[in-house]
């Protein structure tokens, strides 16, 4: 066995990485790039090195390899991890890299390829070809069809197309996506299967010709194309058909010459359990941990081991499945804002662990920053049950304890996935989330509580009990009449709240509310008055609103207090009366100020200034780890200011145009 590791990753699944070497005694080298000086795994590696190029600087790499006395590399997932050219660089330098040989990598790196060499094998693969002509598309394939990168995964740069006409707009950003992630903008069209399941069959080989399999999982639940949902088994199949796919995944790796874990990955007919060949993961998946839950087995150490050139440990008789693991990814991305990637400094962090039943896969630390650089993905919460309802139910509650205050992520959506009827009868399919998208994510208003402690925190700041001179006070009391109120405006995501407060927060004060609204009408008795007191616990906000105790995390960011409760979290900013609290929050605003729905990188400016535009007309493309996002004119007009260039950074909502409308001086 290998005596130092380095592992050229980063976040989560370096530290998971580190976790299994620490275990087994191997010391652990990391890098890290001048963003990631201060993260997590760098922190937590026995040495670590930094990159100045970044992450995808082969030589650096090499050269960090050689200076810590690493023997072999762990590529973790995503960047290096499926490059050709990075393992056999790896292997000129006398480093073992910890995955499949660079033949097996560069037949199954390529989509095309892979499903020639697979058909070739026996499996089923869905029809599809290299960017064929019209003629073809039409005949063999059809619509509605789907681009992909050949060279890609993860869902990045997958565009779905449904018609003719949509094809040239989609094969131009597809295209741009795909050299841009992986440096070949080589495309595959296939059929797409309407509402399929996404199924994926885990296996390991090693350099002595024995390939096992390790079960499925069931990856059905997406948005974006992408996972966010795993589990292990799926409710879907029978041990029949789990034996048939397991074979067909076995001859998929064997065709290759495959060694190592990878994943085979199959597009399956709910109705028929028909499957077809998708593609081959040749690395670890972001959703290993679910199987190694249900199988007790550390695919890491399986990983190095089989590096080492130790055979197997066990045969295909020797896997069992025991109970069911749920795993969901907890991604900076806001879902009412269509899933865009945020950012933000973490300020209150909890993440829960039961050994056994809750397992957090994390590279999240208080102060810790989430920037557009890389893939929004902060951590994956697991569960584990005897059986599929109990860890849905443990997930659940795993998810109502974890808080991230400081960056919006989607763990409030991810609660009301993994309680949907669909999603608890195990009625899944990839198009599950984007027909009860409505349904599944959450409003962004704050409800009257969070309102009302937001308004004692940031109204009083934080004042503990009574001072015992009266006079000092800070409340406005005086003799002979009662505390005045004191009143600020609150601006959350949905708009601004005037909210007042009279008296001590910590013995007792008065918070008028702001007006229920029913469509556009306010309801009668609207602005009502309630009771409440304020008691802190270090990070914790104990709130008694109307004689019922609510508890909330809580942080401070200047102005701002985040509040998080149950999943959900509030940013709340106070603004004095008569400051412009009205912020613009989409794309597309009604003073005809376009400003940017995320942080990211302007990719493409499409319009001018003193052009004429028409609503809907793209005028800025915004990129943000590996994903486009086309922001267009609110109404039909002239751009009378563009202030952006391409390759410039934008934070989210800023401007990245003014369009003056039609009959506007």
């Amino acid at each position: 066995m290998f005596h130092t590791v380095l592992i050229a990753n980063r976040g989560e699944i370096a530290l998971r990485i580190i976790r299994t070497l620490r275990r087994l005694g191997i010391r652990s080298a990391a890098v890290h790039s001048d963003a990631d000086a201060g993260a997590r795994h760098a922190r937590e590696a026995d040495v670590a090195v930094r990159l100045p190029g970044g992450y995808l600087d082969i030589e650096a790499i090499v050269e960090a390899a050689a200076a810590t006395g690493a023997q072999a590399v762990h590529p973790g997932y995503g960047f290096l991890a499926e490059n050709t050219a990075f393992a056999r660089r790896c292997a000129e330098a006398g480093l073992v890299f910890v995955g499949p040989p660079p033949e097996a990598i560069e037949a199954m790196g390529d989509k095309i390829r892979a499903k020639a060499t697979v058909a070739a094998a026996g499996v089923p693969v869905v029809p599809g070809a290299a960017e064929p002509d019209d003629d073809l598309l039409t005949a063999a394939i059809g619509f509605p069809a789907l681009i992909k990168p050949s060279a890609g995964g993860g869902g990045k740069g997958m565009v779905l197309v449904r018609s003719a006409a949509e094809l040239p707009d989609a094969l131009e950003s597809a295209r741009r996506t795909a050299a841009a992630a992986f440096g070949d903008a080589t495309l595959l069209i296939e059929r797409f299967v309407e509402n399929p399941r996404h199924i994926e069959i885990q296996v390991l080989a090693d350099a002595h010709g024995n390939v096992i399999h390790l079960g499925e999982r069931e990856c059905s639940l997406q948005r974006r194309h992408q996972k966010i949902i795993e589990e292990a088994p799926s409710p879907l199949l029978d041990p029949e058909t789990r034996a048939r796919m397991g074979a067909a995944a076995v001859e998929a790796a064997r065709s290759v010459g495959y060694v190592g874990a990878g994943t085979v990955e199959f597009i399956v007919q709910g109705s028929t359990a028909d499957y077809y060949f998708m593609e081959m993961n040749t690395r670890l998946q972001v959703e290993h941990p679910v199987t190694e839950m249900v199988t007790g087995l550390d695919l890491v150490e399986l990983q190095l081991r089989v590096a080492a050139g130790e055979p197997l440990p066990l045969t295909q008789d020797g896997v069992r499945l025991h109970g069911h693991a749920v795993e969901a990814r907890v991604y900076a991305e806001d879902p009412a804002r269509g899933f865009l990637p945020t950012g933000g400094r973490i300020l209150a962090l909890h993440e829960p662990g039961t050994p056994g039943e809750v397992r957090v896969d994390s590279g999240l630390m208080v102060g810790g920053t989430v920037g557009s650089d890389y893939d929004p993905m902060l951590s994956k919460v697991i569960a584990w049950g005897p059986d599929r309802a109990s860890a849905l139910r443990t997930l659940d509650g795993a998810l109502a304890a974890t808080t991230v205050l400081g960056v919006t992520t989607n763990i409030a959506f991810l609660r009301a996935l993994i309680t949907h009827p669909g999603v608890t009868a195990g009625d899944l399919d990839t198009g599950l989330v984007e027909r009860h998208l409505d349904a599944l994510v959450p409003g962004t208003g704050a409800p009257e509580d969070v309102l009302a402690a937001a308004a004692l925190v940031l109204q009083h700041e934080w004042v503990p009990a009574a001072p015992a001179d009266p006079w000092d006070v800070p409340d406005g009391w005086r003799p002979g009449s009662p505390a005045a109120w004191t009143t600020c405006r609150l601006e959350s995501r949905d708009g601004a709240a005037d909210i007042g407060v009279r008296g001590l927060p910590a013995s007792g004060a008065e918070v008028r509310l702001p007006p229920r609204e029913t469509g556009d009408a306010a309801e009668p008795g609207a602005g009502r008055t309630v009771r409440a007191r304020l008691e802190t616990d270090g990070s914790v906000l104990l709130v008694t609103l109307d004689g019922v105790r609510r508890r909330y995390a809580v942080a401070r960011d200047g102005d701002t207090v985040w509040l998080g409760r149950d999943g959900n979290a509030w940013a709340l900013t106070r603004h004095h009366l008569g400051d412009p609290g009205d912020r613009a929050g989409a794309a597309g605003t009604g003073d005809g100020v376009v400003r940017s729905p995320m942080p990211g990188t302007v990719l493409v400016v499409k319009a001018t200034a003193g052009e004429r535009v028409e609503e809907g007309q793209p005028l800025v493309i915004v990129e943000a780890m590996k994903m486009e996002h086309t922001v267009t004119a609110p109404a039909a007009g002239t751009v009378a200011e563009l202030p952006v260039r391409a390759g410039q950074a934008v934070d989210m909502d800023a401007v990245l145009a003014v369009v003056r409308r039609d009959g506007e001086a």
